[in-house]
């Protein structure tokens, strides 16, 4: 029997994390570790330009494994203007499929709200003259995040680890957005992401990881991996009293409609997801 095919719309192959056993890590993915589905694709964002050549590696060394670049805002404090001009040859010379990861996080202390909004603005108007979709980090951000998006237009993109109110994910849609569910929504005591993830229009969501971060309820204090994709997304297809099957189809429909080139970018690996 054929195997149902998901997306992980945002996963850190290239970390540390990794570094022991991402052979294994890769092959539990697609082989979706005994399961009935498995990790087609797996989207690889950058998080400052000294891991662009990483992230160019691990997404040319495992078929299926499809870039994104650009400069997070926990990794602001070190950029530099000229990383923007190495970013925009980046994405002109490599075959990515967003600029990502960007945005803005309020959460984490101490930080520079301005250098992160410079960046973050910076990096939009290189995806909109790029004619790329964004991959955000919206970290108790969302407001500000929605006022830069109406400022600066962009292609779309995904809101990654949504966790904002109905209206906050209503803006994003509006303008295009997909919104990530991923481990938060397994835990029970996660009201307010589990309600979302059952109540939103189905394709308005893409699944993903962010692994080695943010590991479902089975691996509370663990690592995060991208084969945990398959249960998150039964945790989805229960939230929403549906076929896992279904689930896969709509998700992946909506990861290559709000990442087009996703489609372009697999057919030349030999992927097909």
């Amino acid at each position: 029997m054929e195997k149902i095919a998901l997306i992980d719309t945002h996963c850190h192959l290239d970390a540390a994390e990794f570094d022991a056993d991402r052979d294994a890590v890769y092959r539990a993915a697609k082989l979706g570790a005994g399961e009935a589905a498995e990790v087609a694709a797996i989207v690889v964002p950058a998080v400052e330009r000294a891991n662009f050549g990483a992230v160019a590696s691990v997404c040319r060394d495992y078929p299926g494994c499809v870039p994104a670049y650009g400069i997070h805002p926990l990794y602001v404090e070190r950029a530099r203007p000229e990383d923007l001009d190495a970013l925009r040859t980046t994405l002109q010379r490599e075959p990515a499929v967003a600029v990502g990861e960007i945005g803005l996080d309020r959460h984490v202390e101490p930080r520079d709200d301005g250098k992160q909004l410079f960046y973050f603005n910076e990096q939009l108007k290189i995806a909109r003259a790029l004619d790329l979709p964004v991959l955000l980090h919206v970290r108790k951000a969302i407001d500000p995040i929605l006022k830069c998006l109406r400022e600066i237009r962009v292609p779309g993109g995904i809101a990654h680890a949504f966790n904002g109110s109905r209206q906050q994910a209503e803006e994003f849609i509006k303008l295009g957005f997909k919104l990530g569910c991923g481990g938060a929504m397994t835990f029970a005591g996660s009201k307010r992401i589990r309600t979302l993830a059952a109540t939103l229009p189905l394709e308005a969501i893409v699944l993903e990881t962010d692994a080695p971060d943010i590991p479902p309820a089975w691996r509370a204090g663990g690592r995060n991996t991208p084969a945990d994709l398959v249960p998150i997304a039964r945790t989805l297809a229960e939230l929403r009293s549906l076929p896992l099957a279904e689930i896969a189809a709509a998700t992946t429909r909506n990861a290559r409609a709000v990442l087009p080139r996703l489609r372009d970018f697999t057919t030349t690996t030999g992927e097909n997801p």
